[in-house]
């Protein structure tokens, strides 16, 4: 604390001069800058310091030295406390230099006492001595100076510190080597003309630097365990070498370096003049080499590198003849450092480069010349380890290739050589290489500068489809861009040079190559394509090309969906080149549809359009304001979590805006307006808007509102807080507020807005904290409900109570998301609200959170911890005291945080107490998983704790605390782990496993009984489900369990890495981290559920990691304790098993080896693998139990477990090959749970070793690793798998023998790529065996390797291997000699060609010969072969070559299989055909081939056949060419699916009447579906099809809906095909047939139903419903016009459905409403958002049923009657919570938010409507029946919460969703009741039970709803409608806005 001594020191010296404000001011900030514990706090103080040392300077240099001296002082001892920060050392050193103006002697002299100080004060230096060194050394010219003038004791403390730190090894994780090794470095590079002397002088010789280069010398051949330690090492090495004085001298001391490993240990090395014992290397690990050769290149001079070597041959010299081959040899050794290895090979070709003068200088030739080994070696060491999966080598390689161009086209200027063969060399590797490999497309991008780009193009045809597929494939996205990029680069440049014209010409060039590739980009239906496209092309594009704008808005002037994509994100990309953005009138128009579409990414990129700018000082226009208003409340609810980001930041974008141009006004410096008024109007508009925005947000956190609305506005009020108040947050580097915020927001709160921290705000943020709504689509499984099966009938909704089965303990809320709500309410309120909250409500807070963490429920004791949390971080002092937790405690502890901990401390050790009495009670009223929650939370989560922690006057009470909670957590593990222990007493604690579930269940049912008495005994008796007492009891345990192991994990993470004061003990002492070990391990092995598992194993990880980081031995021992006696556990006999009963047991060893450092070796994990491998390999005993896990067994598992751990990265791969022996070896062991380990061991493996599959465009995986690479990686691995393959396929004595292996290996291989064809590739040795497994016996062997030759084999070798396949088939059936062999040639010809039929496969022509050898063996089609298999696969080899037969042999394929299927349609009415194995796999297969033919060739006579063949009562055939269709596959012909559409309606009424399969009729029916799915397909001719046969039709399916039990699936279907039948067969008589139809949907589309019945419900209305409802708009058809309203009904209680698909098929029905008849059906473009659906029908309401009675009365159904007396009573009788509650059938509507957006509505209808009407007379009855009820419910709410009487519970009411709705559905009832009164006038006064005039209620609702917002239960009454309330648009439009 020297810097704090001194500045009280100055402090009172300047005292009472005439420098102590300056002086007081600057001290204080350097006070708060060393008391910082965040860079961006520590920066803003010291740059507020170094602007008031510039005004002190002015008044030092007045002052004499001794009134300078204390000032100076002062800084410098802040700057030596800063020697750990460059940045802040950097501002101090201006500081001083500032300060010492005039005085620099003075400075001097103050400098040197300073550093003397240092150096003398210790023999051994600490890391914070060293840094400084290191600091004043680089930074500071005073201080290079110092140490240059005492060099001699500095190279002295340096090489004792070092010979100290090697000899003491402080800690693995310690920086002291790293400190020591880099100052060494900081005086080799610093002073070398100084340090020169000392090592190349015999007269200057330094016995202190030798000793110092010997200890260097240990480093860096592995005395340091650190890999970063002794790489820096090699640097200072190499530093040192850089002192010689001749360049012959230095590279002399580099070649005896490099010979040091040869003689390691043996001898003396001479370097210069110092001579050293050559270092010992007890375990060489190759790394020697690595150290010397990247420090040579990082930092020696050149002139050593280059000059020519002493006494070598040919002109040698040190980069190319010593360097190069030790970077060759560390790229092929398969070490834990390929990134640094990588790194040298860049380096090496930069140096290279640099060189290149100095080199031709010396050996008078090309370096890279064609024909040298250089270069080919060069070239080959690049593209075996282009596909390198290890992070960070790929951009060494890429550099690296780039490099190597350069350097290969600067030699070829250089000599004038134009024979430039290599880029030719390596364009054809690229094009060779498959497209789905990233490294091909680096060299690609070299290559253009040198070949040009029509060159390139011209021998890459497939190109620009390669860089689409690239664009759809996110990792290789980038590469793509990058090659785009260059390529139009180029082409400009040539153009430009070849003058073709101006900026237009440009672009009309491009468009000829890059237009059709962009535009089919932008407008692909893939949304990752679409948004690649955009972000990576377009936007470039534009700036480079700015006329290629007109082109592409030209380009997507369609009306479909994808074009207005497209055409927006041209837009949005203009804007953002352009700044501005001028729009007319049809464009807006067009950009407000894009804003109400259905398409998310569409509205998405309108939204962004509006939002973004350049500039963020450009305001919102008023056109963008209002679309803004308009589409934001429509969009809250949207259920898809990146639609809610990307609209979060989006709106950031805009309020930015808002502020930053609000700003640029107030201070003047807007652009001039054109009216004076004009900048007035943008600053209201901008805080209107804004205000605007907060009052959204804030209304729509109401607890009645869906998760979706209330994440999405708690998104929008962060946006709002963050971007609009002034707040300062210390952990953000960017988004601070302006240092002018305050102006801003002093104006917005004189106009009365931006109150953001009001109590209104307050309360809501706090009902949030209570959340427990969830994600929709997470909350119910998708497979819908038993009851789907039932007809409608039949159909009842069923309720059972809470009884799970036994496997599902529903203990964790796995798809509950409330936490996001709890967690993101907390942060705001902490963040940015005021530090304490008011005390009465602080004091109601503190309480729900008491009550709140003693619930059973799991979310509502997390909300508890949360409430906890966020009162202890929003307290003071005077809160604490009225919190009175303990009275003294409150009193005496100085710290909030301590007495909260101590608080919580004794809540749960009483809940302890009471869980030893009776454990049934105590999971029921007091479980202890949210007092252990909160204690995490409050303990770990809380920065105010931490600090306090580290209070020195505090530590021993917080040793004291957690002592005593350690020792709590230890008791109640035992307890809970105890309790489900079938026995009890002293022997449970002693068992090793955890119990199973019989035992558990045993345990629990004791426990029950003791529970609730001996005498009761369960009704259920051995019911197989669980009771809630079951899960009372294992929610207490499994959650708890769960909550400890990650509060002891935090604990040690925070507690074990700060370093506390040296004069305090440990917060966490020994004996508590070895108890806290202890219950981890009880935990891991002891326990069942698999959550509690995993939560405790974050928990332990983290343990293991702080204590292996620790300096202390002691603790370090401790993690290699456990996981000895885990591998002794595991190797040792035992009664039990372990692994099988215990989950935990392997997490035990990941979360040990997890801990290890990454970046150091990991001695742990070597140890564990070594062990298992040598476990796991043991042979098996010859008596093995099969009820018992053996060691083996367990080994393996462990094994799995370690690979598949992501925080082991990959660290495992170093044991990858052995352990994949043993994965093989264990496939074929006698013990099936040998084999299974093995097996999960194999794919655990194989995942890590090829990552995760990459998604492709159409959805397939696309692994960017080839074989090749693979293999070059992975060599011995290599090898392993070759010699399974050959032994397989080695030929037996004894016949074919079993490998169970071979699949495995087979599964691995065909998950890689093929790589380019080059010589002596290592994937060659493969394609033996690989062609000889076609003539297995076994199927799944022949059809996997199949798949698995695809990789071996390049792509240009496919063309000549097919064609050897195709002439080893027999040409005559005499010649078959094995019928496997031919069936596995098949097999591989079918792969092969499969996968050459994508971007850049096999032409026409190429196969043609193929093709003939095929021809020559069509008897393989005929009978004549007699295996339907072979048959089968023969004719899908065909199938892939349809193009390449002559016209004679199609006809000839045609005739065999129509004659085959005509036979078999003969043979089956005559009853003779004879069944055979694999008959129907030919028959489909053929009916496939002419279905697709028919579509191919689109030939009516084909077509016509194919529809006889669906006529014939073949079910194979009918089968087969119904699952062709729903499979989409002739979709490209109109021709085929018109008439098989007509087939299948002629043939609809025999299939309705035969019914003779259902699967068959399901398949029918969504085959029909899918044909018409379009309503433009239906035609006349369809129509007359079903002439006479519709109305039986559609009776038929509709009796199948109402009465019988079809099974959901078929229901569906056939709802759906009456509805498509209906749309166009609805007359006069089919009124009955309407109605019935209709009641089905309303059936079907109830809540309780499944989702499958709600989605067929859905799907009918929108292919029917818009017909009838058109129907019944004319006058000719008013009995359809109550089925109208049904219909129009059920769609907007649709549009409220959980399920987005039913919501969206409902939004088609609206969207098609607003469509007039005779206009087309555009694809997607015309159907709008859910939202704007809800509004478009409550306006057709309005407009086209107005004056029906009916109208008002369905709207009424939509606005629920709840009981809200029982729900405030529920609230008041404060009852114990359930475990479970029911769940709502519809989590995703909104009562109370849907009643208010009806309430205008019906208004409008009462208004609209004439006096007398039907609909009056309605709303009067209406008013009689509820009008009386409303009045006494608003008469309850004033009495309840005008008295004070709900203060108690207020706080609980303010969380109640049913509260919040029932209130808000109450105000709407109210106001409805006002306007029928006003409406009616006096009639409606006198009806019983009201008494109140209109006037009157509307005052008596204006109370209520005041006193109801007062306590956060309602918004605050105003004049106009709240933002949250979603109207009708009232016949506005937002496309008739001006333009911008």
């Amino acid at each position: 604390m020297g810097a704090e001594r001194e500045a009280r020191a100055c402090a009172a010296f300047y005292g009472t001069r005439g420098l102590a404000p300056a002086v007081l001011s600057c001290l204080r900030c350097l006070r708060r800058f060393a008391g910082s514990t965040t860079k961006r706090c520590k920066e803003k103080h010291l740059e507020e310091a170094l602007q008031l040392t510039r005004v002190l300077s002015e008044g030092l240099q007045a002052l004499g030295e001794a009134e300078a001296r204390p000032l100076l002082r002062c800084v410098l001892a802040f700057q030596m406390e800063a020697t750990s920060s460059c940045s802040s050392f950097q501002k101090l050193e201006q500081m001083v230099t500032q300060l010492a103006v005039g005085k620099e002697a003075l400075l001097a002299q103050e400098v040197d006492t300073l550093l003397t100080g240092l150096a003398l004060q210790r023999e051994v230096l600490s890391p914070e001595d060293l840094q400084s060194v290191s600091m004043f050394l680089e930074e500071s010219s005073l201080g290079r100076q110092h140490w240059r003038q005492n060099l001699a004791p500095l190279l002295q403390r340096l090489a004792s510190t070092l010979c100290w730190v090697l000899q003491g090894q402080p800690t693995p994780g310690s920086t002291w080597g790293y400190l020591v090794i880099k100052a060494c470095l900081q005086v080799f590079q610093m002073l070398p003309k100084d340090v020169a002397p000392l090592v190349w002088s015999t007269s200057g010789k330094s016995e202190t630097l030798q000793s110092l280069l010997g200890l260097l010398l240990q480093v860096a051949w592995g005395k340091a365990l650190n890999k970063d330690t002794r790489l820096l090492a090699g640097t200072a090495l190499s530093m040192l070498v850089n002192t010689a004085p001749q360049p012959q001298c230095g590279a002399s001391a580099v070649l005896t370096l490099f010979q040091l490993p040869i003689r390691a240990g043996a001898g003396e090395l001479k370097f210069g003049e110092l001579v050293v014992e050559v270092p010992p290397v007890p375990e060489p690990d190759g790394l020697e080499k690595l150290v010397l050769t990247r420090g040579l290149l990082t930092c020696c001079k050149m002139d050593i590198l280059c000059c020519q070597l002493e006494g070598l041959p040919h002109k040698a010299c040190l980069l190319l003849d010593m360097v190069f081959p030790a970077v060759c040899a560390l790229t092929r050794e398969q070490k834990d450092c390929h990134y640094y290895c990588f790194q040298a090979c860049s380096l090496w070709l930069q140096r290279l480069r640099e060189s290149l003068a100095a080199l031709w200088h010396l050996t008078g030739t090309r370096i890279l010349a064609q024909d040298t080994e250089l270069l080919q070696e060069v070239t080959q060491l690049l593209w075996n380890n282009a596909e390198t999966p290890v992070e960070g080598v790929s951009e060494f390689i890429h550099s690296s290739f780039r490099l190597l161009l350069e350097i290969y086209h600067l030699e070829c200027q250089h000599f004038q050589d134009q024979e430039r063969p290599l880029y030719q060399q390596m364009l054809q590797r690229v094009v060779s290489m498959p497209w789905q490999i990233k490294a091909r497309y680096v060299p690609l991008c070299a290559i253009v500068p040198y070949m040009g780009s029509q060159q390139v193009l011209d021998a890459y045809p497939d190109l620009p489809q390669h860089l689409l597929s690239c664009l759809s494939t996110n990792h290789l996205c980038p590469a793509a861009a990058e090659v785009y990029k260059v390529l139009v680069q180029q082409q400009c440049s040539e153009w430009r040079d070849g003058q073709r014209g101006t900026e237009v010409a440009l672009a009309e060039q491009w468009a000829l190559c890059w237009l059709p590739l962009l535009s089919q980009a932008l407008s692909s239906p893939l949304p990752i394509l679409q948004s690649n496209s955009a972000n990576h092309l377009l936007t470039w594009t534009l700036r480079q090309l700015p006329a290629t704008q007109v082109l592409l808005a030209t380009r997507f002037g369609g009306q479909d969906t994808m074009s207005l994509r497209a055409w927006v994100s041209v837009l949005k990309a203009q804007k953002s080149v352009a700044g501005a953005l001028p729009l007319g009138s049809e464009a807006l128009q067009r950009l407000s549809r894009c804003l109400a579409t259905r398409e998310e990414g569409v509205r998405l990129a309108a939204l962004a359009l509006l939002c973004c700018s350049p500039n963020t000082n450009q305001p919102l226009s008023g056109t963008e304001a209002q679309l803004l208003r308009e589409f934001l409340p429509l969009n809250l609810n949207c259920d898809s979590s990146s639609f809610r980001q990307l609209l979060q930041a989006a709106m950031r974008k805009a309020l930015v805006r808002l502020r930053d141009s609000s700003l640029a006004q107030l201070r003047g410096k807007a652009p001039r307006c054109s009216r004076p008024a004009e900048g007035a109007e943008q600053l209201a508009q901008a805080v209107g808007f804004v205000e605007w925005l907060l009052q959204l947000s804030i209304t729509s956190l109401r607890p009645g509102s869906n998760y979706q609305r209330k994440k999405t506005a708690l998104l929008l009020l962060a946006a709002v807080l963050e971007t609009c108040t002034d707040t300062w947050s210390p952990d953000r580097k960017k988004g601070q507020p302006p240092c002018t915020m305050a102006t801003l927001l002093s104006y917005a709160r004189q106009s009365g807005c931006w109150d953001f921290f009001s109590q209104p705000n307050l309360l809501a943020l706090l009902s949030c904290l209570q959340d427990s709504t969830n994600e929709v689509s997470l909350v119910k499984p998708r497979g819908g409900r038993k009851d789907a099966c039932l007809g409608l009938k039949q159909f009842s909704q069923r309720r059972s109570p809470p009884r799970f089965p036994f496997s599902h303990v529903p203990l964790f809320p796995m798809s509950s998301l409330s936490w996001q709500i709890r967690d993101l309410a907390s942060e705001l309120l902490v963040r940015y609200f005021p530090t304490t909250f008011p005390e009465r409500i602080a004091l109601a807070v503190f309480q729900l959170a008491q009550d709140t963490l003693g619930s059973p429920r799991v979310q509502e004791a997390e909300a508890g911890a949360v409430l906890m949390k966020t009162i202890l971080q929003k307290s003071d002092s005077g809160t604490m005291k009225s919190l009175s937790l303990e009275a003294e405690a409150a009193l005496t502890l100085p710290s909030r945080g301590l007495c909260f901990a101590q608080h919580l401390l004794r809540m749960l050790q009483a809940q302890y107490k009471v869980a030893c009495q009776d454990l049934l009670r105590a999971a029921a009223t007091a479980p202890m998983h949210g007092a252990v929650a909160a204690l995490r939370r409050c303990l770990l989560q809380v920065p105010e704790v931490a600090v306090s922690m580290q209070a020195a006057e505090l530590v021993q009470s917080w040793q004291e605390l957690l002592t005593c909670l350690v020792t709590t957590v230890r008791d109640i593990t035992s307890l809970l782990l105890g309790a489900l222990q079938s026995q009890q007493g002293s022997g449970a604690a002693e068992q090793a496993a955890a119990p199973s579930f019989a035992e558990m269940g045993n345990a629990i049912g004791s426990l029950i009984m003791l529970g609730k008495g001996q005498g009761q005994e369960e009704e259920e008796g051995d019911s197989i489900l669980l009771s809630e007492e079951h899960s009372l009891i294992l929610t207490c345990c499994w959650v708890s369990v769960k909550e400890i192991g990650l509060l002891l994990g935090g604990l040690a993470e925070l507690l074990l890495s700060p370093a506390l004061p040296a004069e305090v003990g440990p917060l966490l002492p020994l004996p508590t981290l070895q108890m806290a070990t202890r219950v981890f391990q009880e935990i891991l092995l002891r326990c069942r559920h698999w959550g509690a598992v995993e939560g405790c194993s974050m928990g332990f990880t983290k343990f293991c990691a702080a204590l292996l980081s620790h300096p202390d031995p002691e603790l370090q021992a401790i993690p290699r304790a456990v996981l000895e006696q885990g591998l002794e556990a595991l190797s040792g006999p035992r009664s039990s098993s372990i692994t099988r009963r215990a989950a935990g047991f392997p997490m035990l060893f990941l979360c040990i080896v997890s801990g290890e450092a990454p970046a150091q070796a990991r001695p742990l994990l070597t140890r564990c693998i070594q062990t298992l491998l040598t476990l796991a390999a043991t042979a098996l005993p010859q008596d093995w139990d099969q009820t018992l896990d053996l060691p083996q067994v367990c080994a393996l598992h462990v094994l799995q477990t370690l690979v598949r751990g992501a925080g082991l990265g990959g660290a495992v791969l170093c044991h990858a090959t052995p352990m994949m022996a043993l994965a093989l070896q264990g496939l074929g062991s006698p013990c099936w749970a040998m084999r299974n380990a093995a097996i999960q061991l194999f794919s655990a493996l194989t995942s890590r070793l090829l990552g995760q599959p990459w998604s492709h465009r159409d959805g397939r995986p696309s692994e960017g690793l080839s074989l090749h690479a693979f293999l070059g990686q992975h060599p011995k691995l290599g090898a392993v798998l070759l010699g399974e393959l050959k032994a397989a396929t080695a030929p037996t004595s004894g016949g074919p023998r079993l490998h169970p292996a071979l699949h495995a290996i087979l599964t691995l291989l065909a998950q890689l790529q093929p790589a380019a064809d080059s010589p002596g590739s290592p994937s060659a040795p493969f394609l033996g065996p690989l062609l000889g497994l076609a003539e297995s016996p076994i199927y799944a062997v022949r059809a996997m390797a199949a798949k698995a030759l695809v990789p071996v084999v390049a792509p240009p070798q496919r063309c000549r291997l097919l064609l050897q396949l195709a002439r080893q088939l027999p040409a005559a059936p005499e010649q078959i000699r094995l019928h496997n062999a031919v069936h596995g040639h098949l097999l591989q010809m079918q792969a092969l060609l499969g996968s050459a039929m994508g971007p850049g496969g096999l032409s026409a022509e190429a196969l043609h010969p193929v093709a003939l050898q095929l021809e020559a063996r069509g008897w393989l089609l005929t009978p004549a072969q007699r295996c339907p298999l072979v048959r089968a696969a023969f004719l899908q080899v065909l199938a892939l070559l349809p193009t390449s037969f002559s016209p004679g042999f199609a006809r000839y394929i045609h005739d065999t299989i129509s004659t085959e299927l005509g036979s078999l349609v003969q043979g089956g009415k005559s009853g003779c055909a004879e069944p055979q194995v694999g008959s129907a796999v030919l028959h489909q297969t053929m009916a496939h081939f002419l279905c697709s033919e028919a579509a191919r060739l689109a030939d009516s006579e084909q077509i016509a056949a194919v529809c006889s063949l669906l006529q014939q009562p073949s079910p194979d055939i009918q089968l087969a060419i119904l699952s062709w269709v729903i499979a989409g596959e002739g979709g490209s012909c109109k021709e085929v699916e018109n008439a098989l559409g007509l087939t299948l309606l002629e043939s609809l009424q025999s299939v309705l009447q035969e019914r003779r399969d259902k699967e068959f009729l399901r398949l029918y029916l969504e085959a029909l579906l899918h044909l018409y799915r379009d309503p433009s397909s239906w035609s006349q001719e369809a129509s007359s099809k079903l002439q006479g046969s519709s109305r039986s039709c559609l009776e038929m399916l509709l009796h199948m809906v109402e009465a019988e039990c079809p099974g959901p699936d078929l229901l569906f279907q056939s709802l759906c095909a009456a509805s498509l039948l209906l749309a166009h067969q609805c007359g006069d008589e089919d009124v009955a047939l309407v109605e019935r139809w209709c009641a089905a949907l309303e059936e079907c589309g109830q809540s309780a139903c499944c989702e499958v019945l709600r989605l067929a419900a859905a799907r009918s209305l929108r292919l029917a419903g818009p017909d009838v409802v058109r129907l019944s708009r004319h006058a000719a058809r008013p009995s359809l016009v109550p089925v109208a309203l049904r219909l129009i009904n059920m769609a907007i209680h649709l549009l409220q459905d959980e399920e987005r698909e039913v919501r969206h098929e409902v939004s088609g029905f609206a969207s098609l409403l607003q469509q007039g008849p005779g206009e087309l059906l555009q694809d997607g473009c015309i159907f709008v958002q859910d939202n704007v659906g809800l509004q478009s029908l409550l306006e057709l309401l309005l407009g086209e049923f107005g004056e029906h009675p009916e109208t008002f009365n369905s709207l009424l159904q939509h606005i629920p009657i709840l009981d809200l007396r029982s729900v405030v009573e529920e609230l008041q009788a404060n009852k114990a919570a359930s475990l479970y509650k029911e769940d709502e059938p519809n989590v995703f509507a909104e009562p109370a938010v849907l009643a208010q957006q009806l309430l205008p509505v019906l208004v409008q209808l009462l208004q609209k409507a004439p006096t007398g009407s039907p609909l009056h007379a309605s709303a009067l009855q209406w008013l009689e029946a509820t009008g009386p009820g409303v009045l006494r419910d608003l008469q309850y709410c004033k009495r309840c919460w005008s008295q004070g009487t709900a203060v108690r519970w207020g706080m609980k009411a303010l969380g109640c969703a049913k509260l919040h709705t029932a209130l808000a559905v109450l105000l709407v009832r109210a106001r409805l009741v006002a306007q029928v009164l006003q409406v009616l006038g006096e009639g409606a006064t006198a009806t019983p039970g009201l008494g109140y005039g209109s006037q009157e209620l509307e005052q008596e609702l204006e109370l209520v709803q005041g006193l109801l917002a007062q306590q956060g239960l309602a918004s605050v009454p105003k004049q106009d409608n709240a933002p949250g309330e979603l109207g009708p648009l009232s016949g506005t439009d937002s496309s008739r806005h001006a333009a911008v």
